[in-house]
């Protein structure tokens, strides 16, 4: 496994930062799931972002869970990941085919918020910051640059319990942000979906609901067989303490690099894609981490949650008299039960 991530801070710590890449993660989740182009890109993105924002989790146990549900006919995606790069997801829609956008790139926007709403999405993103400049013939890249500024929020952030009353969607999409801490109940950030391109809508998050003003890059870049050919990442956050000198510096260097993925072809790492993105600032290395795809899933976890759905439910399955097959979300790996294994699991339901 190749991929991997790195974390650090820079300018005397009044940035945090991370990078990734992430080709082979991204190449295993269109495999597990047959996901066309568009999701692939939209998927890969959000597994990159997914596997640096579960890093920033402090304990070994906490698990992130990174939500989008939009109008689109992608309809969204689910990724979760824990502190250690180990992430995995899938789109709800697997296979959607749409026409290139405007800048002649995989319509991830238009896949998940649908086209009517991505192409006025562009009046709710913030303006404040530097955007990446587009690049590569086939790089679907997807950026937000940083800001000392909150954005204006026409929808602000929730954080509150999950399962309680949440909030109708928000016209095109919403983006969910699950914190399982170990706490007797997670937490959960929603903000409004502002491109469906990811990157500016974790940007987005950021500032609302964690009131983080960051930077987010986020590339995946196809062969013409639609295999992964690069994949990748980053974010760098201000902390409150960051001088205007800094943020000025950021918002210059972010006006003038290059997309990540044309980055990862030209042959940057992690590493030497923050050396490019803060050029001029002083990086302090913390660690290294490496990220796989990886599920967790097995047939005992799959046999608790048939205990779990009642002893009706279990008798209703026995009654047919055929063997069922329960397919994991996650990684499309199949379980199967025989009448006598659901016998049994109605045993320890009773």
């Amino acid at each position: 496994m190749n991929d991997y991530m790195v974390r650090g801070t820079a300018a005397n710590a009044q940035l945090r930062v991370f990078a990734a890449t992430t080709k082979e993660t991204a190449e295993r989740a269109r495999l597990a799931h047959n996901t066309s182009p568009v999701m692939t890109a939209a998927l890969g993105r959000l597994l990159t972002a997914g596997a640096m924002m579960g890093s920033m989790m402090k304990g070994e146990e906490d698990i992130l869970t990174l939500q989008i549900r939009g109008e689109g006919p992608g309809k969204g995606l689910m990724v979760t990941a824990d502190a250690k790069g180990n992430v995995k997801g899938y789109a709800l829609v697997p296979q959607v085919i749409l026409p290139a956008n405007e800048k002649g790139k995989l319509d991830v926007g238009g896949a998940l918020m649908g086209r009517e709403y991505y192409r006025s999405a562009g009046e709710n993103v913030p303006e404040e910051g530097a955007g990446i400049p587009d690049g590569g013939q086939r790089a679907e890249e997807d950026a937000s640059g940083a800001s000392g500024k909150e954005p204006e929020a026409a929808e602000r952030s929730r954080e509150a319990p999950a399962g309680e009353n949440e909030p109708a969607a928000p016209v095109g999409g919403v983006l969910s942000v699950i914190k399982d801490l170990g706490m007797k109940e997670p937490y959960v950030g929603q903000t409004a979906l502002q491109t469906g391109e990811i990157a500016e809508d974790l940007t987005y998050y950021f500032a609302v609901s964690e009131q983080t003003p960051s930077s987010v890059g986020l590339g995946v870049l196809m062969e013409k067989n639609n295999t992964v050919k690069q994949a990748g990442g980053f974010i760098i956050q201000l902390m409150p303490f960051a001088e205007d000198a800094v943020i000025e510096k950021l918002e210059r260097n972010l006006q003038r690099i290059k997309p990540v993925t044309t980055m990862l072809e030209e042959g940057l790492t992690p590493e030497g894609i923050l050396e490019t993105v803060l050029e001029g600032m002083d990086i302090e290395w913390t660690d290294r981490l490496p990220v796989q795809f990886y599920c967790n899933c097995s047939k005992e976890r799959v046999e608790k949650a048939l205990v779990s759905i009642g002893k009706k439910e279990l008798t209703d399955i026995i009654a047919e008299g055929k063997p069922i097959e329960v397919k994991c979300h996650f990684c499309d790996h199949s379980y199967e039960f025989t009448v006598e294994d659901m016998k049994e699991l109605l045993k320890q339901a009773e």
